[in-house]
């Protein structure tokens, strides 16, 4: 297979994901969320048998039981080179580098000091990451349990619908079949402070206590990373005094700027065949600029790099049905397409 074959292969296979992805997006919002690998097989494996007494099952107004989810499965431990090599490899995130360098010396010299039978401190290994999405803050966490400062050292990540149940004494059950899982490894919470209480009747809370409850009685065995937004963690960690003299490690994740966005940019296309046009530094820098003054948010991480040379790739394959003879590894200006 020749360059062009090869170049050709990856314009298809962008198109076929972007399409994969939008008709997902177009099937959730007719018919609402489709149900998870689990729940579909849970369908077929155990056909829902009629209640005994349908005249008094429960509504959850009344407070009914309800199933609870099965805990997602975790994820092995990483070779630790190899992650280091992919921490290393991303652009910016200069500070963030540094602290989970410090951190991995810590639990070098923490493990060395056991290894020796020698006294150790009692060391708090939870961690709280504050920053917007897109900045890093999974990879982290991949990097985090593969210290060999755990038994097991697997990930299980979950957010506020992984731990919280509609009904009385069902979400104590929920987080605690979780927790379980996480056993021996990390314990991984996104946008964690959606388990505030949002109102008299949310279960919320009872998340929160089971977590601290297992974090003092698994101190060893147990790491919990929470993940948010910096001024919604602040507000959630201010308000559970309990959480946050438990977690006294915070690293925040900035937002990549617009040159970095830029370079991101840049490397995606280089992995995936392509390269940009020097043409198109000032549109992108000046789009990535307005992006980011607009929304923060949304705008200072990766995937807006990666939705924009997705877009790009993709009007690329059409202006080469008109133009056979122009490079097939070179992104024009004429190929950018930006949101505003």
């Amino acid at each position: 297979m020749d360059k062009k074959d090869e170049i050709i292969l990856q314009q298809l296979d962008v198109i076929r994901s972007m399409t994969e992805r939008n008709l997902r997006s177009v099937n959730s919002d007719f018919w609402g969320t489709p149900l998870s690998p689990a729940e579909k097989l849970g369908e077929k494996a155990a056909p829902k048998t009629p209640d005994k007494t349908p005249d008094k099952a429960p509504e959850k107004k009344s407070g009914g039981p309800e199933q609870p989810s099965e805990a997602p499965e975790p994820l092995p431990k990483e070779d630790m080179k190899d992650l280091l090599a992919e921490l290393d490899g991303y652009i910016g995130l200069q500070t963030v580098k540094e602290e989970v360098h410090n951190l991995i010396n810590m639990a070098s010299v923490y493990q060395l000091r056991r290894q020796h039978d020698l006294p150790t401190t009692d060391m708090s290994l939870h961690l709280v990451f504050t920053g917007n999405p897109g900045t890093g803050k999974t990879m982290m966490a991949r990097i985090y349990r593969s210290l060999d400062i755990l038994s097991r050292g697997q990930l299980v990540e979950v957010d506020r619908s992984g731990l919280v149940a509609g009904y009385v004494g069902q979400t104590a059950i929920k987080t605690q079949k979780v927790i379980e899982k996480a056993m021996g490894g990390v314990l991984f919470i996104d946008e964690a402070y959606a388990l505030n209480g949002r109102s008299e009747n949310d279960f919320g809370q009872e998340a929160i206590d089971t977590l601290l409850k297992a974090m003092e009685d698994h101190r060893d065995e147990l790491v919990v990373i929470l993940a948010g937004y910096t001024r919604e963690m602040e507000t959630f960690l201010t308000a559970n005094s309990g959480l946050a003299s438990r977690f006294p490690n915070k690293i925040e994740f900035p937002d990549y700027t617009a040159d970095e966005l830029l370079d991101i940019t840049n490397v995606l296309a280089k992995g995936k065949g392509y390269r940009l046009a020097e043409s198109c530094t000032f549109p992108l820098l000046g789009y990535y600029k307005r992006r980011q003054a607009l929304d923060s948010r949304t705008a200072g991480n990766g995937r807006l790099a990666r939705n924009t040379l997705e877009k790009a790739i993709f009007n690329q394959s059409r202006r080469l049905i008109a133009e056979p003879a122009a490079p097939l590894d070179l992104i024009q200006p004429s190929d950018l397409e930006f949101e505003e």
